[in-house]
């Protein structure tokens, strides 16, 4: 009688005529292996036989361990095939295969080797497996059985989903392809409603970060569940929820939009030296794009934008026609120095600051904040941006008019509800510092206000003017 020796790989039959009896329990193979009970088998039928192997039977179980490694398993959820072995599961007897994607960490079951043997795909996957954005369910799993026992015999995959799972009815999962597809659609229907450029980057931005984030954005109970598990503030999620909010809407999806309200906080407003030491530690273009937004208070975007053709170097004027967010268009009075910092730059295209990305200009402003904060050991700079250069512009002007309809109008806001958050009145302590001068006749009083210095007061018949420093 032949001895059996058990190994990883199965076990070795060592000559002679088998016996078909169990060896004995120290030649026992180690439960946890599906493979080695397999071959062991596979052994066992093969020697009872007592014949050559016809073609087309079951092979032997060098053959069968053979084709095992052929086979190319791939996580179903990322397709790599970095993939570990993660032990077994046993249903009705038969043990099957678990595995680990060393990727994603998605675990799955391959399907058993009886499929195999009947003409099934050996590489299909059974499996209903949480992974880092919760519970995944892949198309074409019909009545598979899942890797979990029961007393009464192994759950069937359908009745789990349906307990795990309440999609929305005749929702399906879209395949990658379909999903990009999608996205255009949802692009292109935002250009034909007349959005901004700039505003369907946004849109799209933040439903491709949902699906990232593991959302299903067809089945709005899931891209509820994964906005309330972010760790964002009720700002993002209000805003996050008004995202899918124009998706569902124009890509027909009926929702419910979750109740999240923005956190209500003043905005940061600069000192003016700060933004002065960027201005003239800057490039020749970006020192001038920083001028232009602190004079003009206009948007990031709307200086890109901005024309030679609405350059008016005689009178010191700059003409916006073009603003953003469906503003008002609007004309600026500037300063000499910021018209010869404009004249003195190269005209190359018809656009002043020529066919540069915003992305560029935010990159270039971020290295130059980094530069001079770490070589001042000030970091009140890093939270300088264009828009919060905007920000003290505005509170500047109510500041000094406290008139909130010149500063909408300067702003190009529509709605003065806009306008209204910068009634704040800050105080500046030891930035109210002022040139003074003294008017006695009429002309000195001209060329005053033409120089920007304002009407103070009058003392002893002489009128007093003042500007900031």
């Amino acid at each position: 009688m032949k001895s059996h020796t058990w190994r990883k790989s199965g076990f070795k039959n060592s000559g002679g005529k088998s016996d078909p009896a169990t060896p004995d329990s120290a030649a026992q193979p180690p439960k946890h292996s599906a493979t080695m009970m397999r071959d062991g088998a596979a052994r066992n039928n093969a020697h009872r036989s007592h014949g050559p192997e016809v073609p087309g039977s079951n092979p032997g179980p060098a053959s069968k361990h053979a084709a095992a490694e052929d086979i190319c398993l791939s996580c179903p959820e990322c397709t790599s095939q970095k993939v570990w072995k993660d032990g077994l599961r046993y249903i009705g007897g038969h043990a099957i295969q678990r595995f680990l994607c060393r990727k994603c960490g998605f675990r799955f079951s391959a399907g058993s080797r009886s499929d195999a043997s009947a003409g099934s795909n050996p590489a299909s996957f059974s499996y209903l497996e949480p992974n880092r954005h919760g519970f995944n369910r892949r198309s074409g799993l019909s009545n598979r059985q899942i890797c979990a026992s029961e007393p009464k015999g192994a759950k069937n995959l359908v009745e789990v989903e349906s307990r795990i799972e309440k999609r929305a009815a005749g929702a399906t999962k879209l395949s990658e392809a379909d999903l990009k597809g999608k996205i255009i659609e949802f692009a292109w229907k935002l250009k034909k409603e007349g959005y901004a450029e700039s505003t369907i980057k946004a849109y799209v931005g933040a439903v491709k970060l949902l699906i990232k984030e593991g959302a299903d954005v067809f089945d709005p109970e899931s891209v509820k569940d994964v906005i309330a598990r972010q760790n964002w503030t009720e700002t993002s999620k209000f805003n996050y929820a008004n995202f899918y909010d124009a998706f569902a809407k124009i890509m027909g999806i009926s929702w419910r939009k979750p109740r999240y309200k923005p956190d209500e906080k003043l905005p940061f407003i600069p000192q003016e030296k700060h933004i002065d030491q960027l201005i003239y530690s800057a490039g020749k273009k970006m020192g001038t794009v920083l001028q232009l937004t602190k004079e003009t208070a206009m948007r990031i975007g709307e200086v890109r934008q901005l024309r030679w053709e609405n350059i008016d170097s005689e009178n010191n004027r700059i003409i916006l026609n073009n603003p953003e967010k469906r503003g008002t268009p609007r004309i600026f009075k500037v300063s000499s120095e910021l018209m010869a910092r404009i004249m003195g730059l190269p005209r190359k295209s018809e656009r002043v600051f020529r066919a540069t990305t915003r992305d560029s200009y935010e990159a270039g402003f971020l290295r130059l904040r980094k530069h001079l904060a770490r070589k001042l050991n000030n970091p009140a700079l890093m939270k300088i941006t264009f828009h919060t250069i905007r920000h003290w512009k505005a509170t500047m002007l109510y500041y000094q008019t406290k008139d909130i309809l010149y500063v909408m109008k300067f702003l190009g806001h529509k709605n003065i509800k806009n306008t209204l958050i910068y009634t704040q009145l800050i105080e500046f302590g030891a930035e109210e510092e002022y040139h003074i001068k003294v008017a006695r006749t009429l002309k000195e009083a001209c060329e005053l206000a033409e120089a920007g210095f304002q009407y103070f007061t009058q003392i002893e018949g002489a009128q007093i003017f003042r500007k900031r420093r």
